[in-house]
């Protein structure tokens, strides 16, 4: 009987950890469906001068219509709100960087986690209030970290401490080029946020929370909690033009 309940639990474990471990695929490959964007400017859902497409598989950010970068930042948004999961891709950076973007822009973009809807942004607002898992390419002379954390509208704990500067650099390697990038992040809920590049983890933090500015105060209202324990997550464009591919996700057990 022993031996029995042992094998039993087992099967139970393994059963679990299997269906903990299937990952789901959020981007088809073939159009924009269950995604919707935010450009700065603009209402949610416009995708202004088709900055947001699709070709051959890849999810683009791509610039070839504009003809001013005039401050367009913009973000496209996964429908669903999650808390405990894992999200994982890959990226790079392609061309140019459209005329106008900010010097810090330069092969810049990012991934939002725990970020308000595209609805409750205002229509000027640059970023949405999230944690920016930053990804940055190398441009080819010294180091340039990618998977840091920027913050806009929001606080983290590193090592039982309060951290409220913007941004915060990663222990990455340099990926200079149109090389491919593994991302994947660790969301569970407001205990634990890990950054982790090429299967190396390369940043983790605690307790993210509203605070910085009035909006996200007030978005800490609404919600009654200054600590962020769900969200949605987007993709970001900064002016300089990105791919995105196998794009999916996992939920884990809090």
């Amino acid at each position: 009987m022993k031996i029995w309940f042992v094998a039993a639990l087992s099967a139970v474990v393994s059963l679990a950890s299997a269906e903990e471990a299937k990952w789901e695929s959020i981007f088809n490959g073939k159009d924009l469906t269950g995604w919707s964007p935010k450009i700065r400017g603009c209402k949610a859902g416009e995708n202004f001068q088709n900055t947001f497409r699709v070709q051959d598989g890849v999810l683009k950010v791509d610039y070839s219509d504009y003809k001013e970068w005039d401050s367009r930042f913009g973000h496209l948004f996964y429908a669903k709100k999650y808390s405990n999961y894992r999200l994982r891709l890959e990226y790079r950076f392609t061309g140019e960087q459209l005329k106008g973007g900010p010097g810090w822009a330069y092969r810049n973009s990012g991934v939002m986690v725990h970020s308000e809807s595209p609805e409750t942004m205002e229509l000027e607002q640059d970023f949405p209030t999230s944690l920016e898992v930053q990804i940055l390419g190398g441009t080819g002379k010294g180091e340039r970290t990618t998977g840091n954390l920027c913050t806009p509208g929001t606080h983290v704990e590193m090592n039982g401490k309060l951290e409220t500067s913007h941004c915060i650099t990663s222990k990455s390697k340099t990926f200079n080029g149109d090389q491919w990038v593994k991302l994947e992040i660790e969301v569970q809920g407001n205990k634990l946020i890990r950054h982790i590049i090429n299967g190396e983890e390369v940043m983790s933090y605690a307790k993210p929370q509203y605070g910085g500015d009035a909006h996200s105060e007030a978005l800490a209202k609404a919600a009654g909690d200054k600590m962020i324990s769900e969200g949605y997550f987007c993709l970001q464009s900064e002016s300089h033009p990105v791919e995105f591919k196998n794009i999916e996700i996992q939920e884990i057990k809090p």
